[in-house]
């Protein structure tokens, strides 16, 4: 009985995740249920995700499996001579709630992956931009320290004519055209 038990739960645990899995793509038939029972402006749009198992809370599934199995158990007990016992009926209830719920870590781990991708191709695109402004800046602070180094230099070799002094200068640029050349403006 043990083994029949455990194999029962077993196939009702991989209907769960499949049952699962099936609404976390379609939900038409819950969007049927609702379109019956609501009116028009209390219905769902299609655009929304929720269905019978998937994004329900645990005593929802629970009543919606218990009810799908004990219906398909009558039918079985009605329609064949298949003996009925509560324990194979409990057993497939609480392997298709497992099931449910193992479906929904892998749903929900794949739409976390898939969303973790963007959010890390954006992040380095980031990283590039702010590395790239770093360089930048460290650049421009090099070259204004090497022009006060060679200002100083200029300043204590200033033996020759003023016009070797001018050739030496460079044309500084404004803070305008540093804040163009970084993007900023």
């Amino acid at each position: 009985m043990i083994v029949t038990e455990l194999i029962l739960f077993t196939f009702a645990a991989l209907l769960g995740i499949l049952m699962y899995w099936r609404e976390s793509k379609n939900n038409y038939l819950y969007r049927l249920a609702n379109r019956i029972t609501h009116t028009e402006n209390l219905q769902m749009k299609a655009s929304e995700r929720k269905g019978f198992l998937y994004k329900q809370p645990f005593l929802i599934r629970l009543v919606v499996i218990a009810a799908v199995f004990t219906i398909v158990a009558f039918l079985l007990k009605v329609l064949t001579p298949i003996p009925f016992r509560f324990e194979l009926l409990a057993s497939n209830i609480v392997g298709a709630i497992v099931g449910t719920y193992i479906a929904s870590m892998v749903v929900f781990a794949n739409d976390k992956i898939s969303d973790g991708q963007d959010s890390i191709d954006d992040s380095i695109e980031k990283g590039k931009d702010f590395i790239k402004d770093i360089a930048d800046d460290v650049k421009e602070k090099a070259n204004s320290v090497k022009e006060k180094i060679e200002d100083s230099l200029d300043f204590d070799n200033k033996t020759d004519s003023s016009a070797k002094a001018k050739k030496s200068e460079k044309p500084k640029k404004s803070g305008r055209e540093r804040l163009k050349d970084k993007g900023l403006l």
